[in-house]
């Protein structure tokens, strides 16, 4: 059996090795004479899998280490009778993480507080669900936006247009569609960036297209009051450098790219796969995850809880880091930029997630205790 896999998905070989050969390819590299004999195909979103790539090679089962599957042809997956996996909500908390570092760097240079903010999460699933109750247990009022779910569930949801009038912050959290009932192609263009709330801040952690990145570069030169948090871009990974320049945190799509997140996502296929095949996984996840460097944080009672709560985020992982050097590699432009882009996030480094962390507590600080359970830690 032949397994061509994008060369960034880690752990490969401990949960693929014992069912053939593994051919390692840069992901944007995979072409037609690449999976001619693959039997199986690994990938992440970098690689567009449709008829022109897959059509007359043995691929049998298609398996993308990714929450998204946009970049994935299902119609033309079932017409040819290809099995296929998704790895949903792998890098979710880590997603999560960067938006709280981002939300605390925005506070920071802002000099606003936190809890005074009405947050807008657009999308509520894997990563934007799991965003809501993180910011809801911290005690912030948050709206939701999820057309597809308030279809469903008729209850909880405001629409797009309320998001927009009523939030000092907006994340997004949405898929890419082009086409059915809830489009999300340039879900927010200039018309609508034009109609935010003075002072706001976006955050887009979703897909590039998500945002009209023109129109955004064109609103926020017109509008200094708006801030911008970017880590997905239209056209990845060329990026408008312009943009870049605009945004208070710019980051080369690798806002989910914590080593739990990335691990899960190898492990969530590997077990698709099993079942693909008809067998029992014959390989943990949990054996194979490395102690965190940080396992535990120690906090006396009378801590300010604002101080606790950005040390505790902090302490695991901050996303001015990684701006940092998203804007060293954008001195340079056209193939070198786009090569840069790629290599951050080829050689990142290694980043654990805050639910991990155990934190002590001493003394009594219901406050305290809140913010450790909304963040999702373990107290000892």
């Amino acid at each position: 059996m032949l397994i061509v896999a994008d060369e960034n998905i880690p752990l490969l070989d401990a949960f693929f090795e014992g069912f053939g050969e593994i051919r390692r390819v840069p992901g944007r590299s995979i072409d037609r004479a690449t999976v001619e004999q693959a039997d199986v195909l690994l990938v992440r979103s970098v690689t567009n899998v449709d008829r022109t790539l897959l059509e007359g090679s043995k691929v049998r089962f298609v398996g993308t280490c990714t929450i998204g599957t946009d970049h994935l042809d299902l119609d033309y997956f079932q017409e040819a009778g290809i099995t296929w996996s998704s790895a949903p909500g792998c890098n979710a908390r880590g997603v999560v993480d960067y938006v709280l570092g981002s939300l605390l760097t925005l506070a920071e240079i802002e000099g606003v507080e936190l809890l005074q903010r009405t947050y807008g999460v657009v999308g509520a699933g894997e990563v934007g669900g799991r965003l809501v109750k993180v910011l809801r247990g911290l005690g912030w009022n948050v709206l939701v936006c999820d057309p597809p779910r308030q279809r469903a569930e008729n209850d909880g949801y405001v629409s797009l247009q309320q998001i927009i009038e009523q939030c000092d912050v907006i994340s997004l959290h949405t898929p890419l569609s082009k086409t059915g009932d809830s489009p999300t192609w340039h879900l927010f263009d200039k018309p609508r960036l034009n109609q935010l709330k003075p002072g706001a801040w976006l955050i887009n952690a979703s897909r590039g297209p998500v945002v009209d990145n023109t129109a955004l570069r064109e609103v926020l030169l017109e509008r200094e009051d708006l801030q911008a948090v970017l880590d997905v871009w239209e056209g990845e990974p060329s990026v408008d450098i312009g943009l870049a320049e605009l945004c208070v945190i710019a980051t080369p799509h690798i806002a989910g790219y914590s080593l739990d997140g990335k691990q899960r996502g190898t492990a969530q296929i590997y077990q698709a796969f099993c079942q693909f095949l008809g067998q029992a996984p014959r390989v943990s996840l949990d054996s194979l995850l490395p102690a965190p460097w940080l396992a535990q944080v120690h906090l006396n009672a009378s801590s300010d809880p604002a101080w606790a709560l950005a040390m505790i985020c902090r302490a695991v992982y901050d996303p001015r880091r990684d701006d940092a050097d998203f804007r060293r590699s954008l001195v340079v432009s056209g193939a070198e930029q786009r090569k840069a882009f790629d290599l951050l996030r080829k050689h990142y480094p290694e980043r654990r997630e805050i639910d991990g962390l155990k934190v002590r507590i001493d003394g009594d600080s219901p406050e305290l205790q809140q913010i450790v359970a909304a963040l999702g830690a373990s107290t000892v």
